[in-house]
Parts: structure tokens; sequence; C-alpha cells
């Protein structure tokens, strides 16, 4: 059986996220989505209402679970049996960053590799920091999220 992790803070789940995961799902006969439980950041949404987001939003996709997880992806992904990790790539700056990680993730566990998915071109401008950063001011987020996803930020800024 052929598994993947598709890790990420998904602060909150994107469109292009979920593109990611549909095409992973194509590929792989499980895909497990790590959501980091990242200490060193404040999140807008807590861990458990990430999963929570995130499990709705695939609960239509029989093949792909949603964890969260802490500390080293690579473990993650060794707890897990996982061999292979998902990353999409938006512009060259993703990929001079993510290459970087996925050199050193090789390096310390050589068994674990990653491939690369270049978001679909409806999306390359997306990132969850955008999406924080119109909802903030008030702007409608609808074309950007899931549609289960946008009252629940919208929550998060009533002020």
């Amino acid at each position: 059986m052929s598994s993947a992790i598709y890790p990420g803070s998904f602060d909150p789940v994107t469109l292009g996220h979920l593109d990611i995961i549909r095409r992973s799902a194509e590929m792989f006969d499980e895909v497990i989505i790590g959501v980091l439980n990242n200490t060193s950041k404040t999140p807008l949404f807590s861990v458990e209402e990430r999963v929570n987001m995130l499990s709705e939003v695939v609960s239509d996709i029989p093949n792909v679970r949603v964890e969260s997880f802490g500390g080293l992806l690579i473990d993650f992904a060794r707890q897990n049996g996982v061999k292979t990790i998902i990353r999409g790539l938006r512009a060259v700056t993703d990929f001079e960053y993510e290459l970087q990680i996925a050199q050193s993730n090789r390096k310390v566990a050589p068994e674990i590799d990653t491939v690369f998915l270049t978001t679909s071109i409806d999306y390359a401008y997306l990132s969850s920091s955008i999406v924080k950063e119109y909802a903030s001011f008030g702007v409608d987020v609808e074309q950007f999220v899931p549609a289960g996803v946008v009252d629940r930020i919208k929550e998060k800024y009533i002020r």
C-alpha cells in the first residue's frame, strides 16, 4: 500500500491546499494530512480546529485522513510507516525553501523522499497568510477557502 503525508499548518485550509490533497489522493492509496502543531507560532485556529476543518473538507475523499503532530516531520512519517512527503509549490521562492528542507530531511532520513506538486494555476497566488490578511480587513474570502471554512474565519474576525 502506498502512503504519503501532506504536512502543513493549514491555518486556514485553502482551495490550493485542497487541490494538492485531491491530486495526491489520486496518486497514493492513503494520504495523511499532517497538521503541524507549531508551538513557536500563534495560529488563528487551534490545532484541534484545524484538524476538524480539514476532516470536514476532505470527508468525501475516502483514502485521506487527518492527524495532528508536533516535532519533526520525519519522525511523524516514521511513526506512520510513510516514506513519501508531499509538498506543494507555488513559485520559485517556494522551491528554494522546500528543496532545502527536503534535502536535509533526506540526509537525516534517507528512506523518506519528498514529492513536489506544482499548484494549479488558479491557486498559484494563494496562501493562508493572504486569506487571513484579507479577512482581517473584512474582505469576503469565499473565493479562497472551502465553503465550510468561510464562517469560521469570519467568527475569528468579528469585532
